[in-house]
């Protein structure tokens, strides 16, 4: 990583009386990149993402934005845009007054661009946010979201109200204006497969603890899945890690860490032994299910 981290994290922790919602989780984020933040409902996704706004206060460590402390920072905060699903706006608000007061906050904010949205997402203005659908009430956050041009822009999961179509439209012109207007995005999303091909960085939170830190491009193509005869599936695993196993009688399905050679690759065809490729979202269920089990070992031998 080369110059600052747009964001930091050092230690963060965070207690609810006797629950730990954060765990030390240390990270640093590059500026101008899209990240998936992903985890289990009540990993500590959404905790980590209000501390780093100054939403929330840690017990422990430090967030950074910037290289500054964001809390009542004007020099920082004006540079966020944390939008979620369950945003809460004033009891009579519509859609043009949330867009006229994220206008006065965000100093890059683009009206254009917001008209743009608002048109794909068929949008009505007039109607009280209260008394919008689920989906139309994503579509304010989503666009607040985009036309901010924030810096560092956090969506906690406020697409899920969308429907399949609206999501591709949310995605898309993410894609296309963060291509133009480079920026820090961070995604929250359950629906990992989707958001795939638009990530460059992943962050994975279970129980509170950071489990994954990596490049997406450097996840891909990390493990593969071998299927066949259980001893020949053996056999070609050696000493690699298995992250999981599934059985069918005599065959087996396992998803290992590592790399196939090209002496591998043949000897799988004299085995009677098949390999097909991990997804993104496999490989991150199998990672944070493979720390639950060392987990649960390490406190089982404590």
């Amino acid at each position: 990583m080369t110059g600052s981290p747009a964001i930091s994290a050092r230690g963060l922790t965070k207690r609810y009386g006797s629950t730990t919602a954060l765990d030390d989780v240390t990270f640093d984020l590059p500026a101008n990149t899209i990240c998936g933040l992903f985890g289990r409902n009540g990993a500590g996704k959404t905790t980590l993402m209000s501390i780093l706004t100054a939403q929330n206060f840690a017990t422990a460590g430090e967030a950074r934005i910037f290289g500054e402390e964001p809390y009542e920072n004007t020099r920082v905060l004006p540079r966020i845009c944390f939008v979620r699903e369950s945003q809460r706006y004033p009891e009579d608000s519509v859609a043009v007054h949330a867009f006229a007061m994220a206008r006065l906050f965000f100093p890059n904010w683009d009206q254009d661009f917001a008209e743009r949205l608002i048109a794909d997402f068929r949008l009505p203005m007039s109607t009280r946010i209260r008394k919008l659908s689920r989906g139309q009430a994503s579509a304010v956050g989503v666009i607040i979201g985009l036309a901010s041009r924030a810096e560092v822009t956090f969506f906690d999961e406020p697409y899920l109200g969308l429907d399949a179509v609206a999501r591709q439209i949310f995605y898309d012109r993410l894609l296309e204006d963060y291509t133009e207007h480079p920026r820090t995005i961070v995604l929250s999303s359950h629906l990992i497969d989707e958001v795939a091909d638009l990530i460059e960085r992943v962050l994975v939170v279970d129980e509170g603890k950071l489990v994954l830190d990596d490049d997406a491009d450097d996840l891909r193509g990390r493990a593969f899945t071998v299927v066949g005869p259980e001893q020949a599936v053996d056999a070609l695993i050696g000493e690699r890690e298995e992250l999981h196993r599934d059985h069918l009688g005599p065959i087996a399905s396992a998803t290992v860490m590592g790399q196939l050679t090209p002496a591998e690759h043949e000897e799988m065809s004299r085995s009677g032994l098949s390999t097909t490729p991990v997804s993104l979202q496999e490989l991150i269920v199998r990672l944070t299910q493979h720390a639950d089990a060392e987990r649960a070992a390490t406190s089982k031998g404590a």
